[in-house]
């Protein structure tokens, strides 16, 4: 997962740079040094970010991990109450490709919303990826 951390939803240039001054270039190191809250404490404080905002991007490369998941699918997944794989590992696959498709008519976040089949492999794959986002 060497991904750009501007790849993350919300991650602009401005905030990325003030990020790549802390040290953190990608989505897994980000995931990494913030995945605790001493650690996103530790970084708003490097940063002066909002540790509420890094939380946010901290649980969108948390979905990252799973494949087939990067920036709109991550953005859809939160949207449809979905915001880490922990959450993910607990979801009915039907019910959430039914509320990813309820709520991209809404939002249109995604030019494709993933099929009910998709989403049972990223239910499965969370299944096997221990917990990282802690609070």
């Amino acid at each position: 997962m060497s991904k750009s951390i501007e790849s993350i939803e919300g991650i602009g240039g401005k905030t990325g740079q003030v990020l790549r001054d802390a040290g953190v270039y990608t989505v897994e190191k980000l995931l990494e040094t913030a995945c605790t809250k001493s650690g996103r404490k530790g970084l708003a404080t490097t940063t002066g970010l909002n540790e509420k905002t890094l939380l946010r991007c901290v649980n969108m490369a948390d979905l990252f991990r799973i494949n087939g998941v990067a920036s709109q699918y991550a953005e859809l997944m939160e949207a449809a109450g979905v915001d880490t794989v922990k959450e993910l590992r607990n979801r009915n696959a039907e019910n959430l490709a039914s509320k990813m498709a309820e709520v991209n008519a809404a939002k249109r976040l995604v030019r494709v919303t993933p099929s009910s089949k998709t989403v049972t492999k990223w239910v499965a794959q969370a299944k096997t990826l221990p917990p990282k986002v802690t609070y």
